[in-house]
């Protein structure tokens, strides 16, 4: 579990070294891989992420496995019924923000847009590789996060702010910020040749 070139961020907490390990930075491309990652990045909003990192089995289980199709029809007495789960963030508009996600997920399907094309698109499909070696020189946002997020905002998706949207950038391989002593770092490199 101990290797000093590893993300700092990450700690020694296993599950989050695992998430670091095996997910972070790596190129997702499925569009119900990412509506799940961007809808927990916005549960994410004022809280670490190891919380809802520990919780996201939970919430799998509290919104159907992130099924945008069974998730719109999610009505006040479903609403009600999250906000008991002690297995989620019991946030009324947080449980509104992935209803309404949701939504905006099938609207841009009705428009023959997958989320991963939708996504993927500010960069370019390519993932941007950054080569940062300190965790002082990732930055909170960038333009490609903040255009991301004005675009998703048009689209009616809610908590997608350029920070919350760079964290997703971050976490789905659009963008790769293991810092470059990092062995991470080389391989979401290779994943993205």
């Amino acid at each position: 579990m101990d290797n000093p070139e590893r993300c700092p961020w990450c700690g020694n907490d296993p599950l989050y070294v695992h998430y670091h390990d095996t997910v972070w930075g790596r190129p997702e491309y499925d569009d119900l891989a990412l509506f799940e990652k961007l809808c927990l990045d916005g549960q994410q909003a004022g809280l670490s992420w190891i919380t809802i990192l520990r919780k996201q089995e939970s919430y799998r289980a509290a919104y159907d496995h992130f099924n945008p199709e069974k998730i719109v029809h999610y009505d006040e007495s479903r609403v009600a019924e999250l906000l008991t789960d002690p297995g989620i963030i019991r946030n009324r508009l947080k449980v509104q923000s992935i209803i309404r996600n949701a939504r905006s997920y099938l609207n841009l399907q009705d428009k023959g847009m997958g989320f991963g094309e939708f996504t993927w698109s500010f960069v370019e499909n390519q993932p941007i590789q950054n080569y940062w070696r300190s965790l002082a020189d990732v930055p909170a946002a960038t333009p490609e996060s903040e255009a991301m997020s004005k675009a998703l905002k048009q689209a009616g998706f809610t908590f997608v702010g350029p920070t919350i949207v760079y964290a997703f950038m971050q976490a789905t391989g659009m963008v790769n910020d293991h810092l470059v002593q990092c062995p991470q770092h080389l391989e979401c490199y290779l994943l993205s040749q």
